[in-house]
């Protein structure tokens, strides 16, 4: 971001923010090519990473109430991406965990997401990538 003559500095904050703005966009133009809602490659995330889930312990993940997950669920159902299956603990309660098919989106959208990033941090040397990454790590501790 270029500074004008006489423009305040950006503070740190607005720094980060738009930082993270620019990567929240750019992620969503690449899950664009998959046909997939930022609220669906969360939820496919979240699955993959923890496996077999309740519908209720997705919407607690994902931060969502439990009647917009159940619209997250059937959309990714409606494309293959998960399935629903009875929890062997409880008969009365549903599971949701990915297809073959959502498995290999997941990867799919993890490499592009890994090469989006990549593009962004080979601006920085391999100091400034530790650097960051231990500041990164301070912070979300």
């Amino acid at each position: 971001m270029s500074q004008s003559e006489g423009e305040p500095e950006p503070s740190l904050a607005e720094e980060f923010w738009s930082l993270t703005r620019s990567l929240r966009h750019a992620a969503q133009e690449s899950m664009a090519q998959w046909d997939i809602t930022p609220s669906q490659a969360r939820a496919l995330r979240v699955i993959a990473r923890l496996g077999a889930l309740r519908p209720s312990e997705l919407s607690e993940h994902l931060r969502i109430a439990a009647r917009s997950v159940t619209e997250v669920i059937d959309d990714l159902e409606a494309k293959q991406l998960v399935g629903r299956r009875p929890d062997p603990k409880d008969r009365r309660a549903t599971l949701v965990e990915l297809t073959e098919r959502g498995r290999q989106l997941g990867e799919q959208m993890r490499g592009a997401r890994g090469a989006q990033a990549e593009r962004l941090f080979d601006r920085l040397s391999k100091t400034d990538r530790s650097e960051l990454a231990r500041i990164l790590r301070k912070l979300h501790d």
